[in-house]
């Protein structure tokens, strides 16, 4: 199974919207559907509509164990009272094995995988678990980078499997073809390959599933095989995850494994080079009540601290007079810390009810000038029909420079250790971040009018910068000249204006704002090349302003 794009918002906060069919949820979480509606933005849901035949409900990245019904109707089941405590997950061996090629070190080195039976596959079943796939392929795979997930029809297929690093021109069916392509030719010519080439195109091999009659299951983290195809008919599953990052991987195999346990299925395990998995056992922690209570302003004891963790689905006893024993389950990714233990514990107690008081010292605020100035900004950008973007604050290389056709700065802050290609660096400009986001929307209709102003780095100091892009086939110069031009004035900045010689931007039509004899920003249409590295097809009139240079701004600039 290889699913086609889950319900999926994107935007500079990326959220799932899962999909609840009544008539599924209302089977698995044993209660109606209005309870159910009324009830599930107390765990941290928004409703984002409601219609006829179901509901989509909108959850956070940090709880990918809730992109399912099956996963919501667990914790609403223990919410509601219904069902509390630990879910019992039993594993028994299935005699499979894997093989996991040491050609894969530096490929993709690590596979997670269970044999699921007894899977009853109905409509909502099946579209359940491709829109959870899916999901975790963006929440935990990072865009498949990170996790890709592959669900197979284990009745057509003969183990042992092996994970092997393969010749480019193997060959196979991928799913939802009728001929044999090369994976070459999967990467050029096949939809999903054409999306995730940039995965693997570079390695000498690529990453292959075959079965014991070296029939190819999956190309990873690209395309199943037409061969292992799930249907309706499905009865046993073979589940494999590959990835960059065990612990992202075994997540991925746990929130599948449990949410299928769930819908019935029950769970074998599948030895991986020696070793059995997955075990789907809780891990355990020892939290202290007063730190609790003290957080969540709670008279809390440990009898009630624990009662209201088993609403939340963990197993909890008192550990004697101040401490509480947790079972945290094995989908739980988000639980890092104590203290995402007690947010939970004010979730069953209940967000509404908490009494709302007022602070115990009583203060005169006065705005600090940096949002003060921001807030100009915006009122001027939106007065001239841009849109606001808050880009994300980490980005990589390739965007900020690249892309831009500019030389790397030499301030730029770098994550010692990135969760991925995309976020490697602290943004030093908004800029390339906005032409990023005209990429996103593609689709849109045109003229499009976007702007950002917000905090960048360099030099580990933190300072401010405004940016704005207007895409259509008429952008030019003029545009981007007049549009900077109204916001210095509002914001009471005297300029002058001389060539630029930026390469990001199209040479004579380019200029940079100079203020006490300094450039601070640069406006004009964007070079060509440019645009064809953020695959934009029409002109984009363009300025970048430093906001230090204004009158006001706080000196020394920026927060160490």
């Amino acid at each position: 199974m290889d699913p086609g794009d889950a319900h999926l918002r994107r935007g500079a906060v990326k959220m799932a919207i899962i999909t609840l069919p009544y008539r599924y949820i209302e089977r698995l979480a044993g209660t109606d559907r209005q309870t159910i509606i009324d009830r599930i933005p107390m765990i941290g849901a928004d409703i984002e509509r409601i219609e006829e035949d179901h509901v989509d409900v909108e959850f956070f990245p940090n709880r990918p164990d809730l992109y399912s019904p099956e996963g919501v109707a667990r914790a609403m089941r223990g919410f509601l009272g219904l069902e509390e405590g630990l879910s019992a997950y039993t594993v028994r061996p299935s005699g499979i094995t894997f093989s996991v090629d040491p050609d894969l070190a530096d490929i993709r080195p690590f596979l997670g995988s269970a044999v699921i039976r007894n899977v009853n596959f109905d409509e909502e079943a099946i579209e359940s678990l491709m829109a959870l796939q899916e999901a975790l392929h963006w929440a935990v795979g990072r865009g498949r980078g990170k996790v890709a997930i592959g669900v197979h029809d284990l009745d057509t297929v003969t183990p042992p499997f092996r994970y092997v690093a393969s010749p480019r021109d193997r060959s196979f069916v991928p799913l939802d073809f009728e001929r044999e392509m090369t994976m070459e030719e999967i990467l050029a010519d096949h939809p999903k390959g054409r999306d995730y080439a940039h995965l693997v195109e570079n390695f000498d091999k690529f990453p292959l599933i075959v079965d014991a009659d070296d029939r190819v299951l999956s190309f990873p983290p690209i395309i199943n095989g037409e061969l292992t195809r799930v249907t309706a008919a499905t009865k046993n599953i073979l589940l494999d995850c590959t990835g960059t990052d065990r612990k992202a991987v075994m997540t991925a195999v746990n929130i599948i494994c449990t949410a299928l346990i769930e819908a019935g299925a029950t769970v074998e395990t599948v030895t991986v080079d020696g070793e059995e998995m997955p075990t789907l056992a809780p891990a355990e922690r020892v939290v202290s009540v007063a730190e609790c209570s003290r957080l969540l302003g709670l008279p809390l004891t440990p009898q009630e601290m624990a009662r209201l963790l088993r609403r939340m689905r963990f197993g909890a006893e008192p550990d004697g007079d101040s401490r509480v024993r947790v079972l945290v389950p094995c989908y739980r990714s988000d639980i890092l810390h104590d203290w995402d233990i007690f947010e939970d514990v004010a979730i069953a107690h209940g967000i509404e009810n908490f009494d709302a008081a007022l602070p115990a010292t009583s203060t005169v605020a006065q705005e600090h000038p940096i949002p003060a100035l921001a807030g100009a900004v915006r009122s001027v950008m939106t007065g001239l029909g841009y849109l606001e973007m808050i880009p994300f604050t980490l980005t990589n290389e390739r965007v900020l420079y690249t892309n831009m056709q500019r030389d790397p700065a030499p301030g730029t802050l770098r994550l010692l250790h990135p969760i991925s290609e995309e976020q490697t660096v602290v943004r030093t400009d908004l800029l390339p971040l906005l032409m990023e986001m005209l990429l996103a929307n593609k689709h849109r209709e045109l003229p499009q009018r976007l702007f950002a102003v917000g905090d960048v780095v360099e030099d580990c100091t933190t300072y401010q910068k405004a940016a704005a892009v207007s895409i259509h086939p008429s952008a030019d110069f003029s545009e981007a000249y007049a549009a900077a031009d109204v916001l210095c004035r509002e914001i009471s900045l005297s300029y002058t204006v001389t060539e630029s010689a930026d390469p990001a931007f199209l040479d004579g039509r380019r200029g940079d704002i100079i203020v006490d004899g300094r450039i601070v920003g640069v406006f004009g249409e964007i070079h060509p090349a440019v645009l064809g590295a953020f695959d934009l097809e029409h002109p984009v009139a363009a300025f970048a302003l430093d906001l230090r240079a204004v009158p006001g701004y706080p000196v020394p600039p920026g927060t160490p």
